[in-house]
């Protein structure tokens, strides 16, 4: 059987046996007009008057966004949102590039993901989430940490907060909420947002949003700033717009959620020996650290001591930025980080996704077919792959002919579970 599984911004081939379990969301069919359908949710919200009749010409807007990690069609959903306002002066919009702990982005990166026009005549900062110059201490938060967010939004008279919905393994669904926290957060409160209590908890997982305390912690801290809008999205494996979401936070992203849920979860009779997996591509997969997503996508339905095949280009590396690569250099195994991390005095910014990733390795053997090299990998206490095919020929040995498979070729877009 001949598979695709998204890779960069193209597709890899993979020919396998005929009987691999796929698992894949339904095939939602992109909603055709998608302006047409964006103005229509902006003048129709729900749970909210309409935007335009909502924001005074001579209100300031800010307008938060999602960083170049994710698929967010902002370069279409920007333009729309200001010219349904466009009884406001541009000098008047400020666009918050949500950063959260990730790098900057360049002015390149910022005409790709909002076009030209909006770089040369909209304001663009990047949120600095260590910069508390640029933030505002809102108080405490009942999960124990100050909450910092930042001071353009706080102070700006109109908030929008944009987004895209899809699966997320740890705060159960992305978007709505979590494009200001952890977004626009302060380091403090991002570093309380991910500690190895919160992601290590068993409802901070796929899909989940009953007393998943990641989830709890956004909405507490977005009430004591909210939002005064939501746009969110849905989108297919071709990026395409399937749905729409906007108006009043909560009640908007809890009918995303749902939809995406609907769409998105596939039930699976048993565990597999293998499981192979992308990271739904371009630009989920632009490095490793966001590929843990599409490896906890797998662990759902891998049997203990299986193996998961990651397709991950990682364009960016590992990345260069930030503790994710420092990381593993404090320990020799992944029990070893696990132990790390759950030490009451170890506190790290990206420790979460090395506690993810290392939750997913004890469990089972991971291998990675990417752009990196085998050392980089290696570092990373992971498994190359140059030939899937002809891995799935080695492990084979391991676990007989008669070796199960399954494959996610949207990787995290897909919510894969087994009832046990």
């Amino acid at each position: 059987m001949k598979t695709n599984l998204l890779y960069g911004k193209d597709e890899l081939l993979l020919d396998l046996p005929d009987d691999v379990f796929l698992v894949e969301p339904n095939n939602l069919l992109g909603i055709g007009e998608e302006k047409e359908a964006v103005t229509h949710a902006l003048r129709n919200p729900i749970g909210a008057r309409s935007l335009k009749e909502t924001v005074k010409a001579t209100d300031t807007v800010a307008i938060v966004i999602s960083d170049i990690t994710r698929p967010t069609p902002n370069h279409k959903l920007v333009p729309w949102l200001i010219e349904e306002l466009c009884h406001v002066p541009l000098e008047n919009f400020v666009i918050i590039n949500g950063t959260g702990t990730h790098r900057d982005q360049t002015r390149e990166e910022f005409i790709s993901m909002l076009g030209e026009w909006v770089v040369d005549n909209i304001r663009i900062i990047n949120n600095n989430c260590h910069d508390k110059e640029t933030l505002v201490n809102l108080g405490m938060s009942k999960f124990g940490c100050d909450v910092y967010l930042n001071k353009e939004y706080v102070e700006a008279d109109f908030r929008i907060v944009t987004g895209f919905i899809e699966p997320h393994f740890f705060a159960g669904f992305s978007g709505g909420p979590k494009g200001i926290m952890p977004g626009i957060a302060g380091i403090e409160t991002i570093m309380t947002f991910h500690n190895a209590r919160m992601i290590g908890d068993p409802l901070a997982t796929w899909g989940n949003m009953k007393n998943n305390p990641v989830q709890d912690m956004t909405r507490e801290i977005n009430q004591m700033c909210k939002p005064d809008f939501m746009l969110n999205v849905t989108l297919n494996r071709d990026k395409e717009i399937t749905a729409v979401f906007a108006g009043e936070l909560y009640e908007a992203h809890d009918k995303g959620c749902s939809f995406v849920k609907e769409h998105a979860m596939i039930r699976c009779e048993e565990r597999f020996d293998v499981v192979i997996t992308s990271n739904s591509g371009y630009p989920l997969d632009q490095n490793l650290y966001q590929a843990v997503k599409g490896m906890s996508a797998a662990h759902k339905i891998v049997k203990k001591r299986g193996a998961i095949i990651i397709v991950s280009e990682c364009s960016d590396g590992l990345p260069s930025h930030g503790n994710y690569s420092k990381i593993f250099d404090m320990a020799k195994s992944p029990q070893e980080l696990l132990n790390l991390i759950n030490s009451p005095d170890f506190k790290m910014f990206d420790q979460w996704q090395v506690q993810k990733q290392a939750v997913i390795q004890v469990w089972a053997d991971v291998y990675v077919y990417s752009k990196l090299t085998d050392e980089q990998v290696k570092g990373a206490m992971l498994k190359s792959t140059q030939n899937i095919e002809q891995t799935l020929e080695e492990l084979k040995q391991m676990y007989g002919d008669d070796m199960s498979i399954a494959v996610l070729p949207l990787g995290p877009l897909t919510i894969p579970y087994v009832e046990e």
